[in-house]
């Protein structure tokens, strides 16, 4: 199967998530392990195991791991991606979040509506740079990297 069927997060240094940061993670978690598909790539002759796929997703000195293995503990692969290219979309995205948590408080419906229709654009904007990032590495559909940029986004939070 091509999919991602546990993901863990190393977030055990990180200082703890406000609750809504927590609550993003939640959804992005259960709607990724819902439904997502994930597929490795045949590379330079060498074979690729079959998934689902258990993901540990954290960051090491500044770069984004992606630690791929099998349900049966075999290693499937593991990725090192620079954030650099995630820094503005992510700031940008943080920013954005938080315009529309203090809307939610106090702005009418459709002052809500069109601060979230933006969030939705810079959360594709980060779903597009994450595909482009894992080009050759791993093949993931629109809807899996959109709920991977949020859970990058979490990591971020706490970096």
């Amino acid at each position: 199967m091509t999919r991602i069927s546990h993901i863990t997060l190393d977030d055990a240094n990180l200082p703890p998530p406000t609750p809504e940061i927590e609550q993003e993670r939640k959804v992005a978690m259960f709607d990724l392990l819902e439904d997502n598909t994930f597929v490795l790539p045949a590379r330079e002759g060498r074979e690729v195991l079959a998934g689902p796929y258990h993901l540990g997703l954290s960051i090491r000195d500044k770069r984004l791991i992606f630690d791929l293995e099998t349900d049966n503990a075999e290693k499937a692969a593991e990725f090192h991606l620079s954030l650099g290219p995630f820094r503005q979309v992510v700031k940008d995205y943080f920013q954005i979040c938080e315009s529309y948590f203090d809307a939610v408080k106090k702005l009418p419906p459709s002052q809500i509506e069109t601060i979230d229709m933006a969030r939705r654009g810079i959360h594709n904007e980060g779903s597009r740079v994450l595909q482009e990032r894992l080009t050759g590495k791993a093949e993931i559909d629109t809807d899996t990297a959109r709920r991977l940029f949020t859970l990058i986004c979490v990591l971020h939070f706490g970096g």
